[in-house]
């Protein structure tokens, strides 16, 4: 069975991959909307994880048996949703055969959702509870991407802002983001595409038509060549250049512009600088180059610093939205994390970072260092690729986010091309753009 890539006449994206022997008898589905935290309106931050939470009720069903948790967990199923930077996604695994019912009962959340003021204050105490108990490290990613990039927002919110939304405010937002073209519903397993496309036709057809408006001009409605025939994410596209953009990064670079940002509470002391990452689609070989240049230095020139450099505890990097590369579109970082040893200075401990950059930069790691990399990254992809739930989830990322990229089947080829003097390249870009810094814990100041 092939691939289908449609639209519906109101702009709904539609991704469908039958895969009878690697789904075994299941099914994935992922529903992915372009919202997420840039979008919250101002001082109501959060907003779009409290619609996520919306449709997972706790409270005001009629019958607690029919909420939709209940339906799917009552089918053999299991369903979440992740409310990101710049989209949400709502993703389900159910046995094959409950394909109908569990594309029915997806429409159904969509097309009937009208939280009352009971329901509104249950799901914001939620996640009122869920952000105090939010790791310090999603704190720190929040404070360097709204550093580097004004005007963006993590996801969580703040319970503040949250306690005075109205079950009207969230039924406006909902009905103001949730438009078809803006959506793409993406199925991958043991499925049978002209059917599944037949029962979407069917059922999705009353989704308010065309796209929403977004922050910052991000890409929110499909692109004119997402057709059917045309199959955006599923099959490699054309080949891709590598190389940075010619004049990007200067031929030496010492330092980067640092911004300061105020210091945050932590358990250790310890410092986080974050560094913006090339746009994914436009400079997609530099994008990768920093992932690549991330993973050699967490696999040996981070341990090695640690062992080396008494000014450190511990270093680590992550590439991503809370380190998921390629989960989400432009603005992008890579967040360090440092711990500090007994009176050592923030300075320190960025000098010390800085030198590793350097190293990198000036002196391309071994054939073997750059070899052991690649192949933990290609492990990680196919991998991804082996879960019928991350292959829904990202044809929808692909296709809202990144096309042209060939999605799944070309990652793991743009990777393998990435090559240690391009590696050096991503660490002299570092070196050159503008870096936050965030003071952790106590200790000295600089």
């Amino acid at each position: 069975m092939s691939p289908y890539a449609g639209r519906l006449p109101n702009g709904l994206g539609l991704l469908v991959e039958p895969l009878p022997d690697h789904g075994r008898g299941l099914a994935s589905i992922a529903m992915t909307v372009a919202v997420g935290g840039d979008d919250d309106p101002t001082g109501q931050h959060g907003m779009a994880h409290l619609v996520e939470h919306l449709m997972f009720p706790r409270a005001g069903e009629d019958d607690a048996r029919d909420g939709h948790v209940a339906r799917v967990e009552g089918a053999g199923g299991v369903c979440n949703a992740e409310t990101h930077r710049d989209h949400t996604v709502f993703h389900t695994t159910v046995p094959a055969g409950m394909l109908p019912d569990v594309l029915e009962w997806e429409a159904r959340r969509l097309l009937t959702l009208a939280p009352t003021e009971a329901v509104i204050r249950t799901e914001t105490d939620v996640i009122a509870e869920e952000i105090r108990g939010a790791s310090a490290g999603g704190r720190v990613w929040g404070t360097a991407l709204e550093t580097l990039h004004p005007g963006s927002r993590d996801s969580f919110g703040t319970p503040a802002d949250l306690a005075a939304v109205t079950a009207a405010d969230a039924t406006a937002f909902f009905r103001r983001h949730y438009r078809a073209g803006a959506m793409v519903l993406s199925v991958a397993g043991d499925v049978d595409a002209d059917q599944v496309a037949a029962s979407v036709d069917v059922l999705f057809a009353g989704l308010p038509a065309g796209g929403a408006p977004t922050a910052g001009g991000r890409r929110a409605e499909l692109g004119p060549g997402f057709d059917s025939g045309s199959d955006p994410g599923l099959d490699p596209g054309p080949a891709i250049g590598h190389g940075l953009m010619p004049g990007r990064v200067p031929e030496r670079a010492t330092a980067p512009a640092v911004l300061r940002t105020a210091p945050l509470p932590s358990p250790v002391s310890g410092v986080a600088l974050g560094h913006p990452l090339p746009d994914p689609v436009s400079g997609r070989n530099a994008y990768l180059a920093q992932v690549v240049l991330a993973e050699e230095l967490s696999r040996s020139l981070l341990p090695r610093l640690t062992r080396r450099d008494s000014r450190l505890t511990s270093a680590r990097i992550t590439c991503g939205y809370h380190g998921q590369w390629l989960g989400s579109a432009a603005p992008d970082l890579a967040l360090v994390l440092l711990g500090r040893a007994p009176r050592v200075t923030v300075a320190e401990a960025v000098d010390a970072w800085l030198e590793v950059l350097r190293e990198v930069a000036e002196r391309p790691t071994s054939a073997d260092e750059h070899r052991r990399a690649v192949n933990a990254l290609l492990l990680a992809c196919h991998r991804n690729a082996d879960s019928l739930t991350s292959r829904a989830i990202t044809h929808a990322r692909t296709a809202l986010f990144f096309p042209g990229s060939g999605g799944l089947a070309a990652l793991p080829g743009d990777l393998a091309r990435v090559t240690p003097d391009e590696v050096s390249d991503a660490a002299r870009a570092l070196l050159s753009g503008p870096c936050s810094v965030t003071e952790l814990g106590g200790g000295t100041r600089c």
